[in-house]
């Protein structure tokens, strides 16, 4: 803010009767510093589940397209039809992540095992 904005803000508050010392002394801070800063509450926003495509599945899983379908038909991923389309479809990356841990936690015992 300029100084002649305050200049005439302090001259303002001066002339007016009903505001005291201490009070006009307190609005001038509050022009000079600005209002205190309360962080607004942020509301979380729920998760878009994400999809991923049969490709980008096969890639993760280090597997083949046909395996994909194959997991699909099975049960063990679940497949999602996108928005808006007749055909295509994907699968939740949640789920895709959840057979990998899996896929890991199976790898792991039959190190162990042997």
């Amino acid at each position: 803010m300029l100084d002649t904005t305050m200049d005439v803000i302090k001259s303002v508050l001066k002339s007016d009767a009903s505001i005291d010392v201490s009070e006009r002394s307190r609005l001038v801070s509050l022009l000079r510093r600005g209002p205190e800063t309360v962080k607004p509450k942020v509301e979380s926003v729920p998760a878009v589940p994400r999809l991923l495509r049969r490709a980008q599945v096969a890639e993760r899983l280090g597997v083949s397209l046909r395996t994909v379908d194959n997991l699909a038909i099975a049960g063990s991923i679940r497949r999602i039809k996108f928005p808006g389309r007749s055909r295509s479809a994907g699968f939740l990356e949640a789920d895709v992540l959840a057979l990998m841990e899996i896929r890991h936690e199976d790898e792991t015992l039959k190190r162990e095992a042997v």
